[in-house]
């Protein structure tokens, strides 16, 4: 592995002066201070407002069995094509990750209650797609100026927590608007309450976002010099952001890790996106009714919930991320496995647990690797763009062409044996991905030496970027 133009020029244009009056050498009391603060301010908000990202992306399937399907005459592949349309839109404007702004811009949710139309609700998907590109990918992004290589992975997967909290979430939401009487159909009113939740938090966004952490309004001078030191260890600098080197970019976009990792996303977002549209159909297919589908969704959820969070931080902890990946993406691909094979009841029930345990943990462990094994930050940008325009490719394969036939209802063996082929397929490109990494850190050790201090611990700078320093995580 080479080092890049852009790492070097990262190494050799710190301002001398400027670092040298930065104490580097982790003060570690201090930094869990400053990283308990930056928990407790920034993630409460990035998680809310993905939960109210991913609610505005994924109702559509609650909305359909609520009445939706029929008002406005939802025959054929028309369904199909209203979720597959928003991920056309998703990964055209997928390069606006690179541009990303504070708060997500995805207001049209909202209006998404007044579509009379199929033709209409299309035009409103396709916009809500185009607005949200940048803003979960642009959340992971940010993170990793906030939190070091070894902290990050956790933090992903509390944010990325949020989508099957959401996910429960309106699933519970669902059963109550559903259940109730208005005099609104329930599935208008259902995307109004979750498209509206939205437009109450842009202030919040914009207030409280900071856009860097020696930014932060909550952070004092003392804390605010620690997370200076902390950027300096990471990158050598300290004013990260407005930094965009093409030919790093390029040279990302090349790389094959990030190709594996783009590979993976794909694989995995072929049942991610799929799980949550198509979830209450299935229930309901398997005979409950409406009403009850949308409750009995939102179980399987919150157990993912948990997986998300869980797996994230033992992988951040032991810095073996690959047999975590292995370990969830085949317990997703045993649940689409009994889905396709079993037909009875509860244990097609049992399985939907697997299933969303296994896709939803797999997802931000993916995006973890993604930015510990790209050293520099335009790389880790140019990583998570190509995973995302490739990896979001996947979830048109599992919106549309995979659960599009109606008579493949209530077991869809076709539809649940390609995801579950898709999470098996995860779990072997994780394992060579590893097996590529570990040869990476053997060839690095050979040429640096294999005792390094990769953290910092003697004052060490830019020990994120390319260098004596790096190793690749596994």
């Amino acid at each position: 592995m080479a080092d890049s133009s852009e790492d070097m020029r990262l190494r050799e244009s710190k301002e001398p002066e400027a670092i040298d009056e930065i104490r580097t050498v982790p003060n570690h009391s201090a930094e869990h201070r400053v990283r308990h603060k930056l928990d407790w301010n920034v993630m409460p908000l990035f998680f809310v407002l993905y939960m109210l990202a991913f609610l505005d992306r994924s109702n559509i399937g609650n909305a359909e069995i609520a009445g939706m399907a029929k008002d406005l005459k939802l025959t054929g592949n028309r369904y199909s094509l209203l979720t597959m349309i928003f991920y056309i839109s998703y990964v055209v404007f997928e390069f606006s990750l690179l541009f990303w702004k504070r708060f997500p811009p995805h207001i049209v949710a909202a209006f998404v209650a007044g579509a009379q139309s199929w033709g209409g609700m299309m035009a409103i998907r396709f916009l809500l797609g185009a607005f949200e590109a940048a803003y979960a990918p642009g959340i992971i992004y940010l993170l990793s100026f906030f939190y070091l290589r070894r902290e990050v992975g956790f933090r992903c997967g509390l944010f990325a927590s949020a989508a099957p909290l959401a996910s429960c979430f309106s699933g519970a939401l669902a059963y109550g608007i559903t259940h109730g009487h208005s005099k609104l159909a329930n599935w208008r009113l259902l995307l109004l309450v979750e498209g509206l939740a939205t437009l109450i938090m842009i202030p919040f966004a914009y207030f409280f976002i900071p856009d860097s952490p020696d930014k932060a309004k909550f952070l004092d001078e003392n804390e605010k010099a620690v997370v200076r030191a902390r950027a300096v260890r990471q990158t050598g600098v300290v004013d990260r952001v407005g930094r965009l080197d093409f030919k790093g970019l390029l040279l990302a976009l090349v790389d094959p890790i990030a190709w594996l990792n783009a590979l993976m996303y794909f694989g995995a977002n072929v049942s991610y996106a799929s799980l949550p549209l198509y979830l209450p159909t299935i229930l309901t297919e398997l005979g409950y009714s409406n009403i009850n589908a949308q409750g009995l969704s939102a179980p399987p959820y919150f157990v993912a919930f948990l997986f998300a969070i869980v797996t994230t931080y033992i992988a951040d902890k032991t810095s073996q991320r690959a047999f975590m990946l292995m370990a969830t993406s085949a317990v997703g691909g045993a649940g689409y496995v009994i889905l396709a094979t079993v037909k009875t009841v509860g244990v097609r029930y049992f399985a939907t647990f697997l299933a969303s345990a296994g896709v939803f943990s797999t997802i931000p462990n993916i995006l973890a690797w993604t930015l510990n094994n790209q050293g520099s930050d335009t790389r880790r940008g140019g990583g998570l763009v190509l995973i995302n325009v490739v990896g979001q490719c996947g979830p048109i394969l599992g919106t549309y062409a995979l659960f599009n036939d109606k008579k493949d209802a209530p077991q869809y063996v076709m539809g649940m044996s390609v995801c579950a082929a898709f999470m098996f397929f995860t779990t072997l490109l994780s394992l060579a991905l590893r097996i590529l990494v570990q040869l990476k850190n053997q060839r690095l050790d050979r040429e640096y030496g294999a005792n390094v201090d990769e953290k910092g611990e003697e004052g060490a700078v830019a020990v994120e970027n390319y260098g004596p320093t790096f190793r690749y995580v596994m």
